[in-house]
């Protein structure tokens, strides 16, 4: 697929100044998409795979974990942080998750969502579509997003809560009926190619809602994200957002959308609404570099915004203070791939198998935790709160290793730096977390 290494750094990392229309053919954007959005476990130890990409790997072999067992040096007095225990069925790999209560949602490259309850599998519907790349739950539905580009609708059966039903895909099909009769409804989606606006056009990557407007938004590979009604099933609006994959979709309270991009970049897009249109427009990009975005979160009660990248680092913003940036965190050897928020902490997933848990105590963040127990990349990441004790949370996390495993963590862990375990806030203006 790749013919030189210098061939795939130029793709993987494409420069966020360059329209990729205007600089790669349809077979290298298709190839620089797969690269960071689509990972493929194929490539997971190959030359063009984030893992290899990165300038961690270099020092740390793939294979070996680099990191103590912390457990062993916590206090017995302290709560720790642990593993509850792993959910396997060796179908596929895990690519999204979704938890509400005690249900979670788990998606693969099979063609079935699964449902676990109390560690349990609890329910399963197919999908017909195969790879599920994003879930998320709303007002009693659930939304699915696919490779084939098409966003579908489930619901619980009102008196037997084992059966899904599907009850609508997005675009309907009656609105592509409607929007292919008038040809100002066609645009380009690829080179000499055009397809109808309200349709994603690649792999949907991310699913973000605004629960208080009702709108969820989709991140495509097609270098877009739309917007949906979610009463009606609509697409409202399609924003051309990158020059590369969108990887990563964000829906802030308040009006304001996060973007990250396969090209390198953060965008911030605000939403104005006009009678019963809604447009986005560009408010800033608050980051370019070469390598790409793969991973973004809203923490804090939206004060912060976290950025996970390829390169293993992940980037912080204070929205307190005009969005300005914070910090970078740095626990990961490889790529983060998957970012999640809640309460204090902030939980990252990266394709070294660790997941690093960081407490955030203002701007400042130290790392309480590294989870370690996958044999494969750590894909996607879904927290709830425990409901048994206070200021503690059930974390899942999906891997390519086929498996999902489910931890306990607390926010009042002990600071690894004070315990002498080489975890360390430099004293710097950023307010990096480093290794010291």
């Amino acid at each position: 697929m790749f013919k030189e290494s210098t061939e795939l750094r130029h793709m993987t990392h494409s420069d966020p100044n360059i329209s990729a229309t205007a600089s790669a053919s349809d077979d290298e954007f298709a190839a620089r998409n797969s690269s960071y959005s689509a990972f493929d476990p194929s490539r997971t130890s190959g030359e063009g795979s984030p893992m290899m990409m990165s300038p961690w790997n270099q020092s740390t072999p793939f294979n070996k974990s680099p990191w103590p067992n912390f457990d062993e040096s916590i206090p017995q007095d302290m709560p720790k942080n642990g593993l509850i225990g792993s959910l396997v069925r060796e179908e596929g790999h895990i690519y999204s998750l979704a938890a509400s209560g005690d249900l979670l949602y788990t998606g693969s490259d099979s063609k079935n969502i699964r449902v676990w309850k109390n560690m349990k599998e609890f329910s399963a519907f197919k999908s017909n579509s195969g790879l599920v790349k994003a879930i998320i739950l709303s007002g009693g539905k659930i939304f699915t997003g696919h490779q084939d580009g098409k966003i579908r609708v489930w619901k619980v059966h009102q008196k037997n809560p084992n059966i899904h039903k599907r009850s609508g895909t997005l675009p309907t099909f009656i609105d592509i009926f409607k929007c292919s009769i008038k040809p100002k409804n066609y645009v380009e989606v690829k080179r000499n190619k055009t397809g109808l606006w309200i349709k994603h056009s690649d792999a949907i990557s991310a699913l973000s809602i605004n629960e208080e407007h009702g709108f969820l938004y989709s991140a495509s590979w097609d270098r877009t994200f739309k917007v949906w009604r979610i009463d009606n099933s609509k697409c409202l609006e399609s924003v051309k957002a990158h020059d590369d994959a969108v990887n990563s979709v964000v829906a802030a309270s308040d009006g304001l959308v996060f973007t990250g991009s396969a090209d390198g970049t953060v965008k911030v897009w605000r939403r104005e609404m006009t009678g019963k249109a809604t447009k986005h427009n560009l408010v800033d990009t608050m980051l370019k570099q070469e390598c790409a975005v793969t991973a973004l979160a809203v923490g804090g009660t939206g004060s912060f915004v976290y950025c996970g990248s390829s390169d293993g680092i992940v980037n912080f913003w204070s929205r307190e203070k005009q969005l300005s940036h914070s910090g970078v965190l740095r626990g990961h050897k490889l790529a983060v791939l998957c970012v999640e928020t809640a309460g204090n902490l902030v939980f990252s997933g990266s394709a070294d198998k660790n997941i690093c848990v960081w407490r955030r105590d203002g701007k400042a963040h130290t790392c309480l935790s590294v989870l370690t127990g996958h044999i494969g990349p750590v894909k996607c990441l879904a927290v709830e709160k425990d409901r048994e004790a206070e200021q503690r949370w059930v974390v899942y996390s999906g891997s390519l290793d086929k498996s999902v495993k489910v931890w306990s963590v607390s926010e009042l862990g002990p600071d690894l730096n004070q315990m002498g375990m080489g975890m360390g806030q430099q004293s710097s203006s950023e307010g990096d977390v480093s290794w010291s």
